[in-house]
Order: C-alpha cells, then structure tokens, then sequence
C-alpha cells in the first residue's frame, strides 16, 4: 500500500495559503502604488496563480525546487517594494514566515516520509519472517 507524501501535502498547504498572500499583497501594492497598475496586477496575479497551480507538479522531478524558486521570487519582491515603499517591510516579514514555513515543510515532511518507508521495509520483513 502506497501512502501519499506528506512532504507534498505541507508543501502544497504552504504554496495554497502564500497564494492568498499574494494576492492581498497585491491588492495593497495597488493602493500604495508601488508600481504601476499594469505591473501590479501582472507580476501579483501571476504569481498567485503559478502558486496555487504548483502542488500539482510537488512530488516531480524538480517540483520542490520550484517551489523553492517561488519564495525566493517574493522574497525578491518584498525587497524591491521596500525601494518604492515602507511597505515592503511588512512584505518582507511576511515573506520570511512563508520561507520558514516552506523550509519546514521540507525538513519535516521529507523526514516523516522517510521515518514511514522506514518502518513499512520493517513490517515487510517481520511479515517474511
């Protein structure tokens, strides 16, 4: 019987949640006007959308370095924000939370699939025997 990895599942949890983020940052770089609106709406909905879809490639070959990818993308942007407005220190912040949140996704959910392959080759052998 083959069990789901928890790492994706905590991945994609984080990627869902940053996704909202996302786009409330970018309906308040809008009103700040940090950039022009075009550029908003293009650079925040993008990547929103490219957020929520990326679960759906976690478990593939370079899925989770993609997503790895993506928080360093908003911590880019929350650093160029800062340029335009003081805003950007609040997105900043924000962008180091989901860094730590998407960092322990990665270390506790890869630890826990490896703990559960672990103790499911242990079962097999007890039931050879």
């Amino acid at each position: 019987m083959a069990s789901k990895s928890l790492q994706r599942a905590l991945g994609a949890i984080v990627l869902a949640f940053e996704s909202f983020i996302v786009f409330f940052g970018t309906l308040v770089s809008f009103g700040l006007k940090v950039a022009e609106p075009g550029v908003v709406w293009a650079i925040g909905l993008g990547l929103a959308i490219v957020m929520i879809i990326t679960p759906a490639i976690l478990g593939r070959k370079g899925g989770y370095w993609f997503g790895s990818a993506l928080q360093g993308v908003v911590l880019f942007l929350a650093i160029a924000t800062i340029i335009t407005n003081p805003a950007g220190y609040v997105f900043l912040i924000i962008s180091i939370i989901f860094i730590g949140l998407w960092t322990w996704a990665m270390i506790a959910g890869s630890t826990i699939d490896a703990a559960k392959r672990a103790l499911a080759r242990k079962n097999e052998q007890l039931g050879e025997n």
